[in-house]
C-alpha cells in the first residue's frame, strides 16, 4: 500500500500527489519542483496538468497522454491521478489532485493530500466526485514507485 503525503501548502496538492506516487516526502518533492520552476503558490497547478506531468517525468513516472473522463471507480486503472473537486472560477477550471490506487488484492483507495482530513487514505468513494483522470505507469528513471 502506498502512503499518502500531506501537502504542506494550501496549493501543494499536485506536489504531494507526485510525492505519494514516487515514495518521496513533501519537502523532497517540493525541492524537485522548485528546481524545475514549478512552485506550490502558482495557482495554475490547479488548472493545468502540464506541471504535474513534468514532475512525474522528473521522478521516472509516466503519465498517459490526455485526460480521460471519469465514468466509474471500477473503470479506473490500477494507478491514476484524479481531478476531484472540479469547479469553474471566472471561466477557468480548477481542481484538487488526488491519487487512486488499486492493490493486487482488488482493494482500492484514494490518497488525498489535503491537510486537516481525518484520514488521508480515503475509501468514501460516494463522497468524491472525480471529473477525469490520468493513467500513471512506472518509468525508467528516478526512484521507482513502491
Amino acid at each position: 500500500m502506498r502512503n499518502p503525503v500531506v501537502q504542506l501548502e494550501r496549493t501543494g496538492c499536485g506536489i504531494a500527489s507526485v510525492a505519494a506516487l514516487s515514495g518521496r516526502s513533501y519537502p523532497e518533492m517540493k525541492a524537485i519542483a522548485d528546481s524545475l520552476g514549478i512552485f506550490a503558490y502558482d495557482r495554475s497547478l490547479w488548472s493545468d496538468s502540464s506541471h504535474v506531468r513534468r514532475l512525474l517525468a522528473a521522478v521516472g513516472l509516466q503519465a498517459a497522454p490526455g485526460e480521460i473522463p471519469f465514468s466509474s471507480w471500477d473503470s479506473l486503472p490500477d494507478l491514476a491521478l484524479l481531478a476531484i473537486k472540479w469547479r469553474l472560477e471566472k471561466g477557468r477550471s480548477f481542481w484538487h489532485w488526488a491519487v487512486f490506487v488499486r492493490e493486487e488484492n482488488g482493494q482500492s483507495c484514494v490518497l488525498d493530500s489535503r491537510e486537516g482530513l481525518r484520514h488521508n487514505v480515503r475509501t468514501d468513494f460516494g463522497r468524491m466526485r472525480p471529473r477525469w483522470f490520468i493513467r500513471i505507469t512506472a518509468g525508467g528513471a528516478g526512484k521507482s514507485p513502491e
